[in-house]
């Protein structure tokens, strides 16, 4: 195992009815920033409910935070923030709403000259409005971790910064059940994803975290098509199962002292920027044709993942490999994502331009060993076709 230090310091308040806590989570003399997305939280039942527990709060909204948040909405918080002398951030929504609103309580006390520097050229994040979020869909981690993605000009960028962890987040799963299909398979899928990336990289013997991340794997695919299936989608413990191992998978539990992979997510992060594809929809494209590609790389774990997420214990190497390959492939199939490029009516031609893209961005060295080169990510991409 490697040397690691681990903290999360995110409260977590799981079940349902935790919404009303925020009442006396948040400081009652707090001026806040209620910021969520296209409005759907006003139909399901999520805003009057904070509404409720703010009631003492003095508190303003804003709105229009988009899927894969942009830079040039984000920034229209700052005069509401500025205007209103706020101090305090509440996110409610899904992983892009914490994100951009990690960026804005990045940007609100940023002393460089352009905010887009702390995603751009890294800028140094010298302090932070405080943050906490009410969890809608359960998917990218964002709610108790360090990390955040805001696209601008087609180009997704990350930024990481432990001032931007949620002090606490609100995990109820009564709020996922108004969620639509294709919001359910890509939470599942994107959490799937963020486990394989730290799990299915090389053995460094750390037991602990590949029996933690191979317990997510199966939950995810144990319960993951249940929320898909009319008999068991309005299941609590089902919803409640999902929305867990999303955290979990990305709270830097699994990857602490093990090496971590991502490639999947960077060349995923230029077909969402190029092509507006949903990022979990990008990653299940992505991923088998990595799991492919880098399978004398990842040969080891490859036979690992078969055995004990899929069972396959007989037959030669190559077939198993072959076979968890293939499993991976109709899980996602089970959960309504695609599996090809060409499922997204994206074919060869298409390629130059991501392989330029990830040029650009320096993703050059991907992958655990960093041996992934932008050649690696072209036969990547053309194995996904």
């Amino acid at each position: 195992m490697l040397n690691f230090s681990f903290q999360n310091t995110t409260q977590i308040l799981f079940g349902e009815g935790q919404i009303a806590a925020l009442k006396k989570q948040i400081p009652s003399d707090a001026k806040v920033l209620v910021t969520y997305g296209g409005g759907s939280i006003k139909s399901n039942g999520v805003y009057d409910q904070v509404a409720a527990a703010l009631s003492d709060h003095t508190w303003f909204e804003f709105s229009g935070i988009e899927p894969n948040p942009t830079y040039d909405t984000l920034i229209k918080s700052l005069d509401i923030i500025k205007e209103n002398d706020v101090d305090f951030i509440l996110a409610v929504g899904g992983g892009s709403v914490v994100d951009g609103s990690k960026f804005i309580a990045a940007a609100a006390l940023f002393e460089g000259e352009d905010p887009w520097d702390i995603v751009s050229k890294q800028a140094r994040i010298k302090k932070a409005l405080p943050l906490a979020c009410v969890l809608t869909l359960p998917a990218t981690g964002s709610e108790s971790n360090v990390g955040a993605v805001v696209t601008r000009d087609g180009n997704k960028l990350a930024f990481h910064n432990p001032l931007v962890r949620p002090i606490f987040a609100v995990l109820d799963p009564a709020v996922t059940l108004s969620l639509s299909d294709r919001q359910i398979s890509n939470g599942v899928v994107d959490a799937f994803v963020h486990t394989m990336e730290q799990y299915l990289t090389y053995s460094v013997n750390g037991k602990v975290q590949d029996r933690f991340a191979e317990g997510l794997l199966l939950t995810l695919i144990e319960d993951g098509p249940k929320a898909l299936v009319s008999e068991t989608s309005q299941d609590l413990e089902v919803r409640g199962n999902i929305m867990w191992a999303a955290t979990m998978a990305l709270n830097g539990l699994i990857g602490a002292g093990v090496p971590q992979d991502w490639s999947t997510h960077m060349i995923g992060h230029e077909l969402t920027g190029t092509h507006n594809i949903d990022h979990a929809r990008t990653l299940s494209i992505v991923l088998p044709a990595v799991m492919k590609v880098c399978r004398d790389a990842k040969r080891e774990k490859l036979l690992q993942y078969a055995e004990r997420i899929w069972n396959i214990t007989d037959g030669d190497e190559e077939s198993r490999i072959n076979r968890a390959i293939e499993s991976t492939e109709q899980f996602f199939e089970m959960m309504q994502v695609p599996t090809r490029l060409s499922h997204v009516d994206l074919g060869e031609a298409d390629i130059d331009l991501l392989i330029e893209k990830l040029t650009q961005h320096g993703m050059v060295k991907l992958g655990e060993h960093g041996a992934i080169t932008p050649e690696v990510s072209r036969e990547i991409l053309v194995t996904a076709l």
